[in-house]
């Protein structure tokens, strides 16, 4: 069986999220606390967002400052 790039959702590590959203490592971490940012997925000791609920999530800010 084959798996599609459309099917298929990468799980990116701290630093690439890091580096798509801007914030730094506790403003991740308290966004999560607050419900305001995904949560991850556990690997074992570490952890990975899905790219798509990044994406999203950044979506979601550019539509609030379109919005105001």
């Amino acid at each position: 069986m084959s798996v599609s790039p459309a099917n298929c959702d990468r799980l990116l590590r701290l630093p690439v999220v890091q580096d798509l959203t801007g914030l730094g490592r506790a403003s991740i971490y308290k966004a999560i606390v607050e419900r305001a940012f995904p949560k991850p997925v556990k690997l074992g000791r570490a952890s990975a967002w899905p790219e798509s609920e990044v994406r999203r999530w950044i979506e979601a800010r550019k539509a609030e400052r379109c919005a105001a």
